[in-house]
């Protein structure tokens, strides 16, 4: 019921951050920057990870591919339609947990697509889309591992990804809990795998749903586990600049768009439940609170305009 209830303030929160969204002064007259200078290059730059499956991720080609790709991909049809140019490109650059908001803010990117939690922190520095998913916070330890929550962890080893909720929420139930926790941090996800793995950590935290990602796509159902209540609640956002409301509405617009024609349930199942292009399956139904945010898109003022 805690998670639920979480869940409930965490929606609220998104909704609340849309809104502001919306709502930022920017310029009145002509495209807004960021418009502006897709319409001159005639390109998209989308922000994407390397190992967030299945948000963000290479496939076999090294491509990137994945769930919040897609998000951004239609957001750009939508770019195009606002700045009357339908033969936008798309320039994919990679991004690190670390790096990503800097990103946005010094104009490397115009669209973040990764698994980047929209918090009211956050919020002060950069803008987001409506919800796209929910998690949270967990532990991936060895299977043959004691630990089945975060008070086993106490004097222990844990990685975490730098500059992620997931850092922040473990420095907290650390000073809460006073576990004496020697928490260490690596670049990127895929990294801080590496590490547990190799016996560097007791155990690497980061969200849930990433989590089941890498078990899978490394076949290692048989070696790692994924305990522990939720130590964090995220609410996933695609970011991009602040103060640019026509950006903002493009973005806003995209969604209502999809949730309209019923796309976003389908796009969520093609990701999380149906076998991905790489081979791997997670098998995620869709939560409650998710599928209710969805429906709150389609019933959106102007979603069938």
């Amino acid at each position: 019921m805690r998670l639920i209830s979480a869940i409930s303030a965490g929606l609220l929160l998104a909704c609340v951050l849309a809104t502001g969204a919306s709502g930022q002064t920017g310029g009145s007259e002509g495209l807004s920057p960021t418009l502006s200078a897709i319409k001159s290059a005639h390109v998209v730059r989308l922000g994407y990870r390397e190992s967030s499956l299945p948000f963000s991720f290479l496939d076999q080609a090294g491509r990137p591919i994945g769930y919040s790709l897609e998000l951004c991909e239609a957001i750009v049809e939508e770019i195009g339609i606002e700045v009357d140019d339908p033969n936008l490109r798309i320039d994919y650059v990679k991004v690190t947990s670390d790096d990503r908001i800097d990103a946005v803010l010094q104009n490397k990117i115009d669209l973040e697509c990764g698994s980047t939690t929209a918090n009211a922190e956050r919020a002060k520095r950069v803008a987001f889309s409506p919800l796209m998913f929910v998690a949270g916070t967990k532990l991936m330890v060895p299977k043959a591992s004691t630990v089945s929550g975060v008070t086993d962890l106490k004097g222990k080893t844990v990685v975490v990804t730098k500059g992620t909720t997931n850092e922040q929420a473990m420095h907290a139930v650390d000073k809460k809990f006073s576990l004496g926790l020697n928490i260490i941090t690596s670049p990127d996800h895929e990294q801080s795998f590496q590490m547990l793995a190799d016996g560097k950590a007791d155990a690497f935290a980061t969200d849930d749903i990433l989590l089941y990602g890498l078990i899978v796509r490394h076949k290692a159902q048989d070696k790692f586990r994924v305990t522990g209540d939720y130590l964090s609640y995220d609410p996933y956002g695609i970011m991009f600049r602040k103060n640019e409301p026509q950006l903002s509405a493009v973005v806003e617009r995209t969604f209502r768009k999809l949730g309209s024609n019923h796309d976003l349930v389908p796009l969520y199942n093609k990701w999380f439940v149906a076998r991905l292009p790489t081979g791997e399956r997670l098998n995620v139904p869709i939560s409650l609170q998710l599928e209710e945010a969805f429906k709150a898109m389609d019933d959106s003022p102007g979603a069938n305009n």
